[in-house]
């Protein structure tokens, strides 16, 4: 185990916020709803983008928290929601060179699957497209 979880308790980022807050200021985005969840007045006719974390790991050794993102584009159809996917594709590689609240340092931002069509079975087959995003982000004493 690293030096760095050895010494006290760790701060570990909330990373679904970090990437929420960031693709609510992109100009790309403006218009489109961007949550870890879908407005609860959703039906299927918005542009939307979900951000969810499925898994990762801490990476003792280096400080490191290495997470495992899904996101989610909605469109009133599918060319729509594909262009809400290609504009978070677009930006999305920039959360590694800004700044961000709390002194966060996010290392890497890594494409692990590219836009996927699937219909959301949840919402009336609502137009979607699935990606999968590698982050990495510094963990550090709180």
């Amino acid at each position: 185990m690293g030096q760095l979880a050895t010494r006290g308790a760790l701060y570990f980022p909330d990373i679904e916020s970090l990437v929420v807050v960031f693709l609510r200021t992109c100009p790309e985005l403006d218009g489109v709803s961007v949550d870890v969840n879908l407005p609860a007045e959703f039906d299927g006719s918005q542009r939307a983008v979900v951000v969810n974390r499925l898994g990762g790991a801490f990476l003792a050794d280096d400080g490191l928290d290495d997470a495992l993102v899904l996101i989610d584009t909605y469109g009133g159809d599918k060319t729509t929601a594909h262009a809400v996917a290609n504009a978070v594709r677009g930006v999305l590689p920039l959360l590694a060179s800004r700044n961000h609240a709390g002194d966060v340092v996010v290392t890497e931002v890594e494409e692990r699957q590219g836009p996927c069509w699937s219909p959301d079975r949840r919402h009336d087959g609502a137009s979607r497209y699935v990606m999968k995003y590698r982050l990495v982000v510094t963990v550090r004493p709180v």
